[in-house]
């Protein structure tokens, strides 16, 4: 059976809505309030940042939006529907998910775990499938000799190029990505967000992601999200986020580090 995919939100409305979204986790111990009556809205087509302190929430709060996970109490809609309902008729295939790490499937070759969500609706032939998967596979900048190599002969650059074929392969309009360019070297972290910003254009994707990354963040995000005191207390353009008053602010954006990736937001206008 092929699945029932979720339409697009009508013309002006929000891709990602989430209301005053409760998180809370409980140990025989104590009680632990991470997200308290937080509001965030994703627009059609935004690069938007989710950034925040150690135990902030950004990685819960992506596994929410993909259904993964459910809030405490609060309200996430996706495309226009509840997020616990995206496993449901197909849903689900309509987001694309970047893990940190990858999560390749160790016993299948690259050209396999590209494939596999493609795989696993039973409803294409197999040349199709691996049709699709082969130019997914070229399309995130890798070559046709790799399809059959192993995650375990990948450098963390390649890891992270077939995750991204992977997470592609259903054409979602929606793509969450998890510290994209943790582990990589300056090189291929370089290599990897140019990737992104032209499939970003080129594909008409909405991206959420989270990082600690400023290089990134400045040449990516068309808006950051600033996760602090159980809430968003920001969420607008790079320049607007540095001028806000808060000290997770100031020593995230303003330390020694974020000098130098202050003088991105020169080189990238489109990030103001």
């Amino acid at each position: 059976m092929e699945p029932v995919l979720t339409p697009l939100p009508a013309p002006g409305e929000p891709m990602v809505e989430i209301r005053k979204l409760w998180t809370v986790f409980t140990t025989p111990q104590k009680r632990f309030v991470v997200h308290q009556d937080l509001d965030l809205t994703v627009q059609p087509g935004e690069v938007l940042a989710i950034v925040g302190g150690s135990g902030t929430g950004k990685t819960v709060l992506l596994r929410q939006i993909l259904g993964l996970e459910e809030p405490t109490q609060g309200e996430i809609k996706v495309l226009g529907q509840p997020a616990e309902q995206l496993g449901q008729k197909g849903a689900a295939s309509r987001i694309g998910m970047l893990f940190q790490h990858g999560a390749l499937f160790s016993a299948f070759s690259v050209l396999e775990n590209i494939a596999f969500p493609l795989r696993e609706l039973k409803s294409l032939p197999g040349s199709l499938v691996r049709e699709a998967a082969m130019v997914k596979l070229q399309m995130v900048g890798l070559k046709p000799e790799d399809a059959d190599k192993m995650p375990s002969d990948l450098s963390g650059g390649m890891i992270k190029r077939v995750a991204l074929a992977r997470a592609l392969i259903m054409d979602p309009p929606l793509l969450l990505l998890d510290e994209p360019t943790a582990g990589l070297d300056p090189e291929s972290s370089d290599g990897f967000v140019t990737l992104l910003r032209s499939l970003h254009r080129d594909m008409a994707l909405t991206v959420i992601m989270v990082t600690h990354d400023l290089d990134t963040l400045f040449e990516l995000s068309t808006r950051i999200a600033v996760l602090a005191d159980k809430r968003v207390i920001i969420a607008a353009p790079p320049k607007e986020v540095i001028a806000f008053q808060h000290p997770f602010i100031q020593e995230f954006f303003l330390g020694e580090r974020g000098q130098r990736a202050m003088e991105l937001l020169r080189e990238y206008p489109f990030a103001v």
